[in-house]
């Protein structure tokens, strides 16, 4: 079994950043693939970013590419979301999930149902 916690949501001006963390425990050694979705009010989950947990390969959503990073700290077995340059339309709750699936191509992280253990979200929310 696999544990995620996220933190590091809250309230930011349009412009700023927030890190989020996403802290993995249990059997980590199973993990394939940490991804990061997000739900706005009245609208579906959406892929925004993931990474392979061994190669540290990383993927996005065109929506937040070139203004999200995702990394690995292998030390701590936590992921990073770091959002900069944060728009009112990525505020959501956004989740931390884990896949124990392996994939040749990373397409297959970019669906929700990839992934096996999620946590329970922290809040971004983005005024203007």
């Amino acid at each position: 079994q696999v544990q995620l916690v996220e933190s590091g949501g809250g309230s930011v001006q349009a412009g700023g950043s927030l890190r989020l963390s996403c802290a993995a425990s249990g059997r980590t050694s199973s993990i394939r693939a940490i991804g990061w979705f997000r739900q706005a009010p009245g609208k579906e989950r959406e892929f925004v970013a993931a990474i392979r947990w061994s190669t540290r390969t990383t993927y996005y959503a065109d929506s937040v590419k070139g203004r999200f990073t995702i990394s690995r700290d292998n030390a701590e077995n936590t992921v990073y979301l770091q959002m900069n340059s944060l728009k009112p339309e990525d505020t959501a709750v956004v989740y931390c999930a884990a896949s124990t699936r392996s994939y040749a191509t990373f397409s297959a992280y970019r669906q929700p149902e990839q992934f096996d253990y999620w946590g329970r979200g922290t809040q971004v929310t983005v005024s203007s």
